[in-house]
């Protein structure tokens, strides 16, 4: 029998929640070939470019968009536990000029979280190309346990299934907090973005479209709401 390959231990590690990670500062290269029938078919783009996001430095990164303050309008989100998800595809319906009703955010919502499950629950060799998402989601807790999570409607989404879905959905996102939390609470109107995801998907494509960013608002007190 021919030996494991390092990718191969360290998914079977990060499957059993037992792999140890030593935090870097470079970002890790971008991983290839994805599958996009599973994001939301209404708020596809087209564009053939197959990137995965990057994680790297968040305040003072190396992108322009990561340095300044910026104001937009604050459009709330329900807060039942989908927010992350309700926020994204109401920023992505918002971009391409549709009003959605509750029902169907709420709907469209749950499709993106079990898109993120399918991806990265049922298939083991698809989720080999997902490798920065398992480090992020093995750091807390086993793969398995993710797994039951996830299955739950009122599961609350962050930076793993940000990384798959900016990808799965060809998304340019940017997550920002409110200015006051990053100036010891002094109070100000604007909003900083703190990380940013699928930026490769913001440039123009061949019929020379180029994807608008979701931008989504983090309170700090896990929920998100969407800026326009």
């Amino acid at each position: 029998m021919a030996a494991k390959s390092s990718n191969e231990i360290l998914l079977e590690q990060l499957k059993e929640g037992i792999a140890e990670f030593e935090l870097i500062s470079s970002p890790v290269a971008p991983i290839s070939s994805i599958r996009l029938d599973r994001c939301s078919s209404a708020f596809l783009g087209g564009g053939n470019n197959r990137f995965f996001a990057r994680i790297g430095s968040s305040l003072g990164g190396g992108s322009p968009a990561l340095r300044k303050l910026e104001r937009y309008s604050v459009q709330k989100v329900t807060g039942d536990g989908r927010c992350l998800f309700r926020a994204l595809v109401k920023g992505m319906a918002f971009n391409k000029g549709i009003a959605l009703s509750s029902r169907e955010e709420r709907d469209n919502a749950d499709e993106l979280r079990m898109a993120v499950k399918e991806v990265i629950c049922e298939n083991d060799k698809e989720r080999r190309q997902y490798e920065e998402a398992l480090i992020a989601i093995t750091v807390e807790e086993s793969l398995n346990r993710y797994c039951q999570r996830i299955e739950k409607s009122d599961f609350w989404g962050g930076e793993s299934e940000l990384l798959v879905l900016s990808r799965l959905c060809h998304q340019p996102i940017l997550v920002y907090i409110p200015e006051h939390e990053h100036t010891m609470g002094k109070w100000g109107s604007g909003f900083l973005p703190i990380a940013e995801y699928g930026a490769e998907f913001s440039k123009a494509s061949k019929n020379g479209k180029t994807r608008k960013a979701v931008r989504l608002l983090y309170s700090g007190k896990n929920h998100y709401d969407l800026l326009v």
